[in-house]
């Protein structure tokens, strides 16, 4: 079996890779998260033999990587993966210019959180008599959770709903809930890196289904499921992130069907659901096509990244089994946070209407700032959180070290992936202010210019596993 970091760099690949771009590979994926800090790497003798190199070879890449700061040896305890800098710490080449963060793709708060804070005092006061604990969320925020997938087209009521401290928080729940570790997962490729995170830690085995700017592969992925019969799938069909996809309609009875013929309990992750600038037309969830889909969703992305809140919805046998087990790990979710919620979602088309207007200038200012970068092109992005780039060759980990000297945070495409594929894609957010977005693009094409001029490792010396 092939160790974590030999499934990233690709074994064939590495056959006539040199010792520096082993190297230089390896901290691309320390850079981007792939592989994490205090993390084992394998031995000298175990990573030899998996890459069918010689002891010296990667004696030598350990060598580079340990003098750079990339990995700290221990005597008797291996080799483990360092930085070296403190996180954040980017030490641009311009002289020190303030690093901008594209790893991560949320827009700051809307105006009225502010007012809906303020408004939810009194009903906060109210509470002060009771326990202050609410493991499965205040009624009337469940209620208006219920209200809003009842609108969008799946029949709910309050008591099929759990709020969640984040839509992440509550794929854990589900998961310490009704995980098997072994089983096979179904995973979007490209996806949300923590949720295959989250699988991995649970126990999962991923089978990847691709999806593209165009959308999904349906019967690849129906025949996936009837073929593979992974006990969960994980799928993002509204603005697909990274992509910004929709999966049509007459696609959703057909897939839910087919999840619920080959027994696989689909997760929907809907935190970009309300993420519309101009798609058109407006989808029934997943969750109205079968009971036994189970989403969730959060205020994250809608409202702020500060508010930790989020929603389970799920038939209400679920529903109990789940309420069972979050008290090992969580006795409910905050209620100043649940008051906020309840404000914001009573006033759902002021909120949708700031989203809107927000998304289609960062949008607009991507692509006005690439239409300086020459080769690369603004893909149709109808809303969501990121435009999906096509980079026409795989050279999105060296554009990513690149970027770095600039000042400028990019996750290469792998990072969205299983197996360090998709090295020719990449993801930029549409959700900073448009100033802020134009200074980054700046940026961005002071990286591609050093690609393009071989300014850093060729991508013939990049492993060519990461090729799509």
């Amino acid at each position: 079996m092939s160790s974590r970091l030999v499934e990233q760099i690709g074994a064939h690949s590495a056959a006539g890779a040199s010792a520096s771009a082993l190297s230089m590979q390896i901290r691309a994926l320390i850079l981007d998260g792939r592989l994490t800090v205090g993390e084992r790497l394998p031995s000298e003798r175990a990573l030899a033999a998996e890459l069918r190199r010689s002891r010296s070879t990667i004696t030598r890449v350990y060598d580079l990587l340990e003098s750079d700061g990339y990995a700290l040896r221990l005597h008797g305890g291996g080799t483990l993966v360092a930085l070296p800098h403190a996180p954040g710490a980017l030490p641009p080449a311009d002289g020190g210019a303030e690093s901008i963060d594209l790893s991560i793709a949320s827009m700051d708060s809307t105006p009225g959180l502010y007012d809906a804070t303020v408004r939810s005092l009194p009903r906060l006061a109210a509470m002060r008599g009771t326990s202050g604990y609410s493991l499965q969320g205040l009624p009337e925020l469940r209620d208006a959770i219920a209200q809003r997938f009842t609108q969008r087209g799946a029949p709910t009521s309050a008591d099929q709903i759990i709020v969640t401290s984040g839509a992440l928080n509550g794929m854990n729940l589900i998961l310490a809930t009704i995980g098997r570790r072994g089983e096979r997962a179904l995973v979007e490729q490209p996806t949300f890196p923590h949720a295959i995170e989250a699988l991995r830690r649970h126990g999962y085995r991923m089978v990847p289904t691709p999806v593209d700017v165009d959308g999904w592969d349906a019967h690849h992925l129906m025949d996936l499921l009837l073929r593979a019969r992974p006990h969960i799938g994980y799928l993002i069909p509204d603005f697909h992130n990274p992509t910004g996809a929709s999966l049509p309609e007459e696609s959703r009875a057909r897939i839910a069907a087919t999840a619920r013929s080959a027994g696989t309990r689909l997760i929907v992750d809907e935190t970009t659901a309300e993420l519309d600038i101009d798609r058109g037309w407006t989808p029934t969830p997943l969750a109205a096509h079968s009971p036994q889909v189970i989403s969730i969703g959060s205020m994250s992305k809608i409202a702020w990244g500060g508010m930790r809140l989020g929603w389970i919805r799920a038939d209400r046998d679920l529903v109990g089994r789940l309420l069972a087990v979050r008290p090992s790990f969580e006795l409910g979710t905050a209620l100043l946070e649940q008051c906020i919620a309840i404000e914001l979602l009573d006033d759902m088309p002021s909120l949708s209407a700031h989203v809107t207007a927000r998304l289609r200038a960062g949008r607009a200012a991507v692509a006005t700032g690439l239409e300086g970068i020459s080769g690369l092109q603004m893909p149709p992005t109808p809303g969501g959180l990121s435009a999906w780039l096509d980079l026409g060759a795989p050279v999105s980990t060296q554009l990513s070290l690149a970027a770095r000297e600039h000042g400028l945070v990019l996750p290469p495409g792998p990072r969205f992936a299983t197996g360090g594929v998709l090295d020719r894609r990449l993801r930029i957010p549409i959700t900073l202010p448009p100033e802020r977005t134009l200074a980054a693009i700046d940026r961005l094409r002071l990286a591609w210019e050093d690609v393009c001029d071989g300014s850093v490792a060729h991508a013939g010396e990049l492993p060519r596993a990461t090729v799509i």
